[in-house]
């Protein structure tokens, strides 16, 4: 059996920069994603849930609220009561089951227990 290490050598000594260009976006895309899907939550939340829930407030049961305290009174600070809700509505709360996927929901739910620890605030 041949022993490859001297030619890979050679060849990674002449081309190192085009194995860097294939390696480097990993190190890159990959937080990109995250962001990208971050930022999907929020554009899902104000397209469908704004209307309502702008600022994390409520304008049809004001007590209601979004914020972080309101949501812990409730027993709404996690991700699956954050979902059943966007999925079945409740009181003056429509239903979005049938509206947006699976992957929507859980996105906005995302984003909506993300920014509920700064009260919505930047």
């Amino acid at each position: 059996m041949e022993n490859y290490w001297p030619l890979f050598i050679e060849i990674m000594d002449k081309y190192w920069s085009v194995a860097l260009a294939f390696i480097l976006p990993c190190f890159v895309v990959f937080p990109t994603l995250a962001t990208v899907r971050d930022q999907r939550g929020e554009t899902l939340f104000q397209l469908n849930c704004s209307v309502c829930h702008a600022g994390g407030n409520n304008i049809i049961i004001p007590e209601k609220s979004l914020k972080k305290e309101t949501l812990e009174e409730n027993g709404m600070n996690n991700l699956n009561a954050i979902v059943y809700q966007i999925v079945n509505g409740k009181n003056g709360m429509p239903a979005f089951g049938g509206r947006l996927t699976e992957k929507e929901i859980q996105e906005i739910a995302t984003y909506l227990l993300e920014a509920s620890e700064n009260n919505f605030q930047d």
